[in-house]
């Protein structure tokens, strides 16, 4: 099984100056099983960043393409919705409002705010069938309505769970937007409550971006004796700032002993998209 890591697009003001065209052309040249997206589609979650984002997804020729979302794109109360009309229309798994809950925002007051859907969280399994096995995308969402930091409520967690045990599987894959064992200046406050939800379902290989560059870590819990691989990808395609690394991944045979990881740069020089390809292992 292959797959095709990318993250931080940015439609919007923050989007590159690149040729898109040229981009697509490179990422189908890749043979993948599945395309993951670890979110920021949008520089603010606006609803024309949302569609502009949502046609470039819809042109990756992926039978599978899995988007999660960010912070920049959960930053207006009707985000939520766009993301699902435009980007991903996954099942969301859902709790009740009568729940207590610590994260902030994950219900509005619909006579207050108008929204057509007041649970702001969107957390989905999907299983995937891949030469006879099956694949389990779970997606998380770490992002908290007009926050730029990280947050994970702890039923949510336990609603997936109960969903996830109702599944067959032969390899579990969790994509967040958040590292959840890296740091930066807007950080996953409560990243442990996401590292145990990893450690109950064995889960090996964890994908995510958010930093804008490449970090590839494996834990090694010797109390549990778990371990699992944490893979964040920097921005496809944005212009945030200087020193974005511009890139997508490539992952080869994924879940076997013959494993293989190809990082792929991307270069704006006078106006001409370039690529340099590395195998990282």
């Amino acid at each position: 099984m292959n797959i095709l890591h990318i993250s931080d697009l940015h439609f919007g003001p923050r989007h590159w100056d690149g040729d898109d065209k040229i981009l697509l052309e490179m990422i189908n040249s890749f043979d993948a099983d599945i395309v993951i997206n670890t979110g920021d589609n949008t520089t603010d979650g606006l609803e024309d960043e949302c569609a502009e984002a949502g046609r470039f997804l819809k042109a990756i020729k992926c039978k599978n393409v899995i988007s999660t979302w960010g912070n920049h794109d959960k930053r207006n109360m009707r985000s939520h919705e766009f993301f699902r009309k435009y980007i991903d229309n996954s099942e969301i798994i859902s709790i009740s409002e009568t729940i207590k809950t610590r994260k902030k925002n994950i219900f509005l007051n619909r006579e207050i705010t108008k929204v057509n859907e007041n649970f702001t969280d969107i957390n989905f399994i999907k299983p995937i069938s891949i030469n006879g096995k099956t694949v389990l995308i779970i997606s998380i969402d770490t992002n908290e309505l007009y926050n730029d930091n990280g947050y994970v409520e702890k039923e949510i967690l336990n609603a997936v769970s109960k969903e996830i045990e109702q599944i067959e599987y032969d390899l579990p894959l969790l994509i967040t937007h958040y590292s959840i064992l890296g740091t930066d200046e807007c950080p996953l406050t409560n990243s442990a409550d996401l590292i145990d939800f990893v450690q109950k379902h064995k889960i090996q290989y964890v994908f995510c971006g958010h930093t804008h560059e490449l970090e590839i870590m494996r834990t090694n819990d010797q109390y549990h004796g778990f371990s699992f691989t944490h893979f964040m990808c920097g921005s496809l395609s944005s212009s945030n700032h200087p020193k974005d690394d511009n890139m997508f991944l490539y992952y080869e045979n994924v879940g076997s002993d013959d494993m293989h990881l190809h990082l792929i740069r991307i270069f704006l020089e006078m106006d001409k998209v370039h690529f340099k390809q590395e195998k990282v292992f």
